[in-house]
């Protein structure tokens, strides 16, 4: 019995250990807020009930730009920071997910297929312009949606740079950071984005994010449709920080 009670203590004490906050920021990789069922579209319900979840729990969302400048050491990081972002750029981004965003408080990072801009269902210049407007930011996901892993040296350059020039030439505000298609990399890609100019990009590897990491392999937390609610959603802000011990 007493063996019995002490082992039940110390996996009390391992499970304690293990849900700790860790001193590191997620960023949360979302595609589409919308109800047709597809695997990355998360209802407007659900998006919403996440975003409540994270003010409840005292988060607070902030840029790309300001977690780079915190982890130069130029800025401090609030409490229990959580950067949120969009991959591909479509138009429900600005329709449906910033009004949420917006009732809770929660700012976000959108990253925009440059040759998708004016396509069906996704957004066009004037739908970007105006979520720059209201505080979102812009950030870079290839011209054609390429996995960079996959194509030439000069397919690299040109998904890389033409993406950034196409962005900042209509838009007028400098873009600084990249998610990479597919969440698909190699380090061929960190010289060609830091000679584009940018300051750090995304990958699809999951964990938390310190300021000791390499710049162009930040990684990021990805939010499918939920199959289990809320629970799903929180064990996936947990499993960023199990595998990042």
């Amino acid at each position: 019995m007493k063996r019995s009670l002490l082992v039940l203590f110390a996996l009390a004490l391992l499970i304690g250990w293990l849900l700790r906050p860790i001193d590191g920021v997620s960023i949360l990789a979302y595609h589409r807020v919308r109800e047709d069922g597809e695997r990355y579209s998360v209802s407007p319900q659900q998006f919403s009930e996440q975003m409540q979840f994270l003010q409840q729990h005292g988060y607070t969302a902030i840029s790309m730009a300001e977690m780079a400048d915190a982890f130069s050491g130029s800025k401090t990081l609030p409490p229990k920071p959580i950067v949120i972002t969009f991959d591909d750029g479509y138009a429900d981004n600005l329709l449906t997910a910033l009004p949420i965003l917006e009732n809770y408080g929660m700012k976000a990072t959108v990253f925009i297929i440059a040759g998708s801009v004016g396509q069906p269902d996704y957004l066009n210049w004037d739908q970007a312009t105006e979520l720059l407007r209201r505080g979102v930011e812009i950030g870079s996901h290839t011209v054609s949606h390429a996995a960079l892993s996959q194509v030439t040296d000069a397919q690299k350059q040109e998904e890389i740079v033409q993406s950034k020039v196409l962005l900042e030439g209509q838009l007028g505000k400098p873009v600084e950071f990249l998610a990479y298609p597919f969440g698909q990399f190699d380090p061929s890609l960190f010289p060609l984005l830091q000679q584009a100019g940018y300051s750090g990009a995304c990958t699809g590897i999951a964990g938390l994010n310190f300021a000791d990491d390499p710049p162009y392999r930040w990684k990021r937390v990805s939010v499918p449709r939920p199959k289990f609610g809320m629970l799903e959603f929180r064990l996936r802000l947990l499993r960023a920080q199990l595998v990042s011990w």
